[in-house]
């Protein structure tokens, strides 16, 4: 897959944290997009939250050429919402808004985008996510969910917890924050997998999310059985090994997975990017 890539040089630099005794350390590791393997994340990924006095209120609008067309990007900031960022540039560069596709245009001579217009944008576009039919039953559960949508679109600004599954890479555990994913139909990849021609480590790892997983990673170092602290160890070993959270059976899958030209975000590196599949 081809990632457009939306952030300012030099962001998130990989920070270090010890590991006492192998056990993950309390406080995600932000390592930059692209790094290599940094240690092991102990919260369930997510994008760093910037600090009040860091965090811009604005962000510039680079215009590119996209199919033939002059259309607005909005780049990051050093620490910037990746999130909120990520599903805005899909809506803006998406064609064609219909009920299940929609899009946001800017003035043609925008240069630069606060965060609260950002905001806005988007809330419209959640409120515009009307059910196909409009009965009762649907109706309820469309109000719900815009309830909660509104309840998570402030943390778009700040960093989002999605919890992986390594079984496939549209897997996660569903949290509320995936409601905004769903309500646009934007769809949110990783392709941090376990290779199912290592039977030890699918084993060891199994169904479980990331969160699941560290906790079995410690129940398995406290266990008086041999045969389940040696899983452990194994598990620990594939969250040290995959620590850029990418792996190459990962990759393999978002090529087969991601449609040709579809539009999505890319979660790798506690950072999300916008995402395209180009041939």
């Amino acid at each position: 897959p081809h990632l457009p890539s939306n952030e300012h040089p030099g962001e998130d630099a990989p920070e270090k944290h010890p590991v006492e005794g192998g056990v993950p350390p309390m406080g995600a590791l932000v390592p930059s997009p692209g790094a290599g393997a940094v240690g092991l994340p102990a919260e369930p990924p997510r994008a760093r939250t910037p600090s009040r006095e860091a965090e811009a209120d604005f962000y510039c609008v680079k215009w590119i050429s996209w199919k033939g067309e002059r259309t607005p990007v909005i780049t990051q900031s050093e620490n910037g919402p990746c999130p909120l960022l990520a599903i805005m540039n899909i809506l803006l560069l998406q064609w064609k808004a219909t009920s299940r596709c929609f899009q946001v245009k800017l003035p043609p001579q925008k240069e630069v985008i606060t965060a609260e217009e950002l905001m806005a944008h988007l809330g419209d576009c959640v409120l515009s996510a009307q059910p196909r039919e409009p009965s009762e039953g649907l109706q309820l559960n469309f109000q719900q969910n815009i309830s909660d949508a509104m309840t998570v679109l402030p943390k778009l600004s700040t960093g989002l917890d999605v919890n992986v599954r390594f079984t496939g890479v549209s897997d996660f555990e569903y949290t509320p924050e995936c409601i905004i994913f769903d309500l646009l139909n934007v769809p949110l990849y990783h392709g941090w997998l376990v290779d199912p021609q290592s039977p030890e480590v699918v084993r060891a790892v199994g169904r479980l999310s990331y969160n699941q997983l560290v906790e079995k990673i410690i129940t398995c170092k406290q266990a008086g059985d041999s045969g389940l602290v040696s899983e452990g160890l194994v598990a620990e070993q594939f969250l040290e090994a995959t620590a850029s959270q990418l792996t190459y059976h990962g990759l393999c899958e978002l090529t087969a997975a991601v449609r040709e030209g579809e539009l999505s975000v890319f979660f790798r590196n506690n950072h999300f990017s916008t995402m395209t599949k180009h041939e």
